[in-house]
């Protein structure tokens, strides 16, 4: 038996070539080059002040509360605290890039787009039968039964099952065109007629539908969108040349 195995820097790149991540690799150093050229072309700078307290971020959301705590996070991912430093650099700087490039148009593209940024919270429970499902509506309906119960009886997942089918806050992006065109044309609190989806039959009991408003973390959603799609479009027109020797 194996009791100890050292691993190199040619061993992670042989296993990296042979799990196929190459690609995907290159196209982040890639990215990574675009940023800090285009960053260092319009003179976008991260200050010291900024650095820190970013880090101070990282650290809290990542319950790296003590020193120890943190030197083992740098451990675990092979890192110096100069890689750490480094790591927050680019995060930072990514950011007020971003936001150089497309602050101007996260408003109007908000005001236009409202509806994609608009929320449901449901309860939801997916069968297999539709006979079933309407029968179950009725009793719904009726008051013979309760969602819950019904949620309780058929949903199969344990943990769904224990809150009674929650789905919480769903995006309208983020249901199927035939599930997101029933919720979002009812009006809430309500139980919805089964509909059916690949998935199965949907039984969807509608809490409340949430109106968009352009809060500080949706502007940073849509900005990151805008230069998601602003750097796969510069990663394209780029000549990348390998060297893996």
């Amino acid at each position: 038996m194996l009791e100890k195995i050292t691993v190199n820097a040619q061993d992670i790149l042989h296993h990296i070539k042979q799990t196929r991540q190459i690609p995907e690799i290159i196209e982040r150093i890639a990215a990574r080059s675009i940023i800090e050229h285009t960053a260092a072309e319009m003179s976008i700078k991260v200050e010291t002040e900024d650095l820190q307290k970013a880090a101070d971020n990282f650290r809290f959301s990542n319950e790296l509360v003590s020193s120890e705590d943190t030197w083992r996070w740098l451990e675990k991912y092979a890192l110096s605290l100069d890689d750490f430093e480094e790591l927050i650099y680019i995060k930072l700087l990514t950011g007020k890039l971003a936001y150089h490039l497309f602050a101007d148009k996260i408003e109007p593209y908000f005001f236009e787009n409202q509806l994609n940024y608009t929320d449901a919270v449901i309860y939801e429970i997916i069968l297999d039968d539709e006979d079933l499902a309407m029968e179950l509506f009725y009793a719904i309906n009726a008051g013979e039964t309760s969602f819950y119960d019904v949620a309780r009886e058929y949903i199969q997942d344990t943990e769904l099952r224990r809150k009674c089918g929650y789905r919480g806050q769903v995006n309208r992006r983020d249901f199927k065109p035939e599930i997101s065109a029933a919720v979002f044309a009812a009006k809430s609190p309500q139980l919805l007629k089964p509909i059916i989806s690949s998935k199965g039959v949907h039984l969807i009991m509608l809490e409340a539908i949430i109106q968009p408003e352009l809060t500080e973390k949706l502007r940073d959603r849509i900005s990151s969108e805008f230069f998601d799609d602003w750097l796969k479009q510069q990663i394209e027109i780029i000549e990348i040349c390998k060297n893996l020797d």
